[in-house]
């Protein structure tokens, strides 16, 4: 698993300050019988529309 850099906290708490879910904190990328790769965040958010 890699290191988190400085800035990793900062940017999680702003993305879930603004509504964002954080779904995988790394998220794990696994590309089928080729590499294994980290992602520093897994986010969401629903955005609905309005009528």
């Amino acid at each position: 698993m890699p290191a988190k850099d400085k800035f990793h906290d900062v940017v999680k708490a702003a993305l879930e300050k603004d509504g964002w879910q954080i779904t995988h904190d790394p998220l794990l990328l696994r590309i089928q019988g080729i590499a294994d790769m980290y992602v520093d965040l897994g986010a969401e958010k629903l955005i609905a529309a309005d009528r």
